[in-house]
């Protein structure tokens, strides 16, 4: 019952797409580079829906606004200091 109420974690790959020409990646193209939390939360404005991409701190990823016309913006965070 307990685990109703946790957030699932993700594994985050990475691959090089100019290798890929179809919809499966092979296991030797693939390296994992993290894992995320995905939350969805419906704005009441114009049907708008915002989904949250989290670290394991808790730290928003991106942010990603999916209208239901079917457009999509993103914000990408980046907290590396450089």
């Amino acid at each position: 019952m307990s685990e109703d109420f946790q957030d699932a974690m993700y594994r985050e790959i990475n691959y090089d797409k100019s290798k890929n020409k179809s919809s499966i990646i092979p296991s030797e193209e693939a390296n994992i580079i993290g894992s995320a939390k995905i939350s969805v939360e419906e704005d009441s404005h114009e049907g708008v829906k915002i989904i949250l991409k989290k670290d394991e701190e808790e730290n928003i990823k991106e942010i990603k606004f999916v209208c239901s016309c079917g457009e999509t913006k993103s914000v990408i965070l980046d907290y590396n200091e450089e």
